[in-house]
């Protein structure tokens, strides 16, 4: 099973937070808000660097900045909404894109009703978000349509994770890198991750 769990401190702290059914709805967005800030800072320590020679108020000196990579975040709908902030507060010149999928009652398989990404997807690296990865269909699904449109190297940054979706996604789309904050026991009959958080979505946006 290829997955990269952030084992940060700080992570770990604040997905404790999240996981909490006390927890509210205004301190569930903050904290989710701050953990998926400091998980990108965690996915993107391989950025490429370049030297540059910039003058300081004391002398020349030679530092270093990114070397223009473009990067591309793509939420999925609608959990993926509450990590974007993090990201983007962050990476600020970084482009978002977003996909929405819903599950078909019958076959219960990923169906596409949205898709908008940047003009120039071959050009950049996407990390695909979303807070959970239970059965792994929708991500799959997420990172086929990133791929059909020329999208080359992809990342997943999620918080929790079953066993079951990463074993699928890995077989599906092994060169794509999942990182998340934590690998959960299992899924449930329902298809909830256990122990999970519950529902992002609805835990997010206070509604049942």
């Amino acid at each position: 099973m290829k997955v990269k769990v952030i084992d940060h401190p700080l992570i770990q702290h604040k997905l404790s937070i999240l996981r909490n059914v006390h927890t509210g709805t205004k301190e569930f967005r903050e904290s989710l808000d701050e953990i998926s800030m400091l998980m990108a800072f965690e996915i993107t320590r391989d950025l490429p660097l370049e030297d540059v020679e910039i003058e300081t108020p004391v002398a020349k000196c030679t530092c270093k900045m990114l070397s223009g990579k473009k990067l591309g975040i793509v939420p999925v709908l609608r959990a993926g909404l509450g990590m974007t902030n993090g990201v983007v507060k962050l990476i600020p010149t970084v482009k978002v894109g977003h996909i929405g999928l819903y599950r078909d009652p019958e076959t219960l398989l990923p169906v596409e009703y949205y898709t908008k990404l940047p003009s120039d997807v071959s050009e950049r690296d996407f990390i695909i978000i979303d807070p959970m990865i239970a059965t792994g269909n929708s991500l799959i699904a997420s990172i086929d349509i990133l791929k059909n449109k020329g999208a080359k190297t992809i990342k997943l940054m999620c918080l929790v994770a079953a066993p079951e979706g990463i074993k699928l996604i890995n077989e599906a789309h092994p060169d794509v890198d999942i990182y998340v904050a934590a690998v959960d026991e299992k899924l449930n009959d329902h298809g909830y991750i256990v122990p999970g958080l519950g529902d992002a979505g609805d835990r997010i946006f206070g509604t049942k």
